[in-house]
């Protein structure tokens, strides 16, 4: 008897989620209240874990077909969490329609379930406080496309069990995830935090004219990103001098002077004349009716990444 996992919306991440734990052995089942949307989930699945399949991607010991035969769909929110260990919600990122879906859960699931979230932002209390089984609710933030960048960020409640953190861990890893555990909450979570961080000083560079919208995308593909697919920022600063602490004694101060002189955090405001700045150089390199080629070509580029880190570890 296979342990069953439900996944609550049958939208992109829903249905990387579904495939994910499939490749882990479990029986999965996708909600949704339109019919159509869980069939054409489920034919996109299909396709998919061929892809991954023909690629060297496929995950687990089964099959593409086994694996999709492990994946069925349901209308009914009661049904498709009866009996589940674990369920995945992937509705929209809206605090309220979270609040709703996780009262729901609430009153159908057994004192066992592990109720997560794939909230990309929004910490775990701000739709569990007031329910019954809150000590069974976290975030398992998963990073799209989650099959070639697998980091998922677990973010529990001040109330969340902690053995239940520890066990979804477990859980990602067997997946083939890279789960790390915040310690407490806090807006946006890691990644996020760091890519805004990224984001505004690049914004700033541009609006104050320092360079333009494709020196600043180089800036990052020709410098920061080939270090960073391998190593994080402070394995860099270790590498880069005789040690972190050798590091700091060099650098620090010059950081904390270039720090300071950013000022304030700029404001992403798509009426600027930034935004449309950045818009116009973009889309004469991607046109919008050209984003979903461009989008494969990513994804493209993301599984050959991943196969070669595969094959360096």
């Amino acid at each position: 008897m296979r342990d069953k996992v439900a996944v609550v919306g049958s939208g992109l991440i829903g249905r990387q989620w579904a495939m994910l734990f499939a490749s882990g052995g479990y029986s999965v089942s996708v909600f949704d209240i339109e019919p159509k949307q869980i069939a054409d989930a489920l034919e996109g699945i299909h396709v998919q874990l061929k892809k991954l399949e023909d690629g060297g991607m496929l995950r687990g010991t089964l099959s593409a077909e086994e694996q999709f035969s492990l994946i069925t769909g349901s209308s009914s929110l009661i049904e498709c969490v009866k009996d589940a260990v674990h369920v995945q919600e992937c509705i929209p990122e809206v605090l309220e329609l979270k609040r709703k879906i996780f009262k729901q859960l609430d009153d159908i699931v057994s004192d066992k379930t592990v109720l997560a979230s794939s909230s990309s932002c929004i910490v775990p209390s701000l739709f569990s406080e007031d329910l019954k089984h809150k000590s069974q609710v976290l975030v398992a933030h998963p990073i799209n496309p989650p099959f070639y960048v697998p980091l998922v960020e677990l973010v529990p409640a001040p109330y969340t069990k902690p053995e239940l953190v520890t066990q979804t861990k477990e859980v990602m890893t067997k997946l083939g995830q890279a789960p790390v555990v915040l310690k407490k909450e806090v807006d946006g979570f890691a990644l996020n935090r760091v890519q805004y961080a990224i984001l505004a000083e690049c914004w700033r560079l541009i609006q104050d004219g320092v360079l333009s919208v494709e020196d600043i995308d180089t800036v990052m593909t020709c410098g920061l990103a080939p270090r960073y697919a391998f190593m994080g920022p402070m394995e860099t600063i270790h590498l880069n001098a005789e040690g972190v602490v050798n590091y700091c004694e060099r650098y620090g101060q010059g950081i904390y002077n270039v720090v300071q002189s950013f000022g304030p955090t700029p404001t992403i405001d798509p009426s600027s004349e930034t935004a449309e700045k950045v818009q116009e150089a973009l889309c004469k390199k991607i046109p919008l009716d050209k984003l979903q080629e461009r989008r494969q070509w990513r994804d493209q580029r993301l599984m050959a990444l991943a196969k070669l880190k595969k094959e360096l570890d």
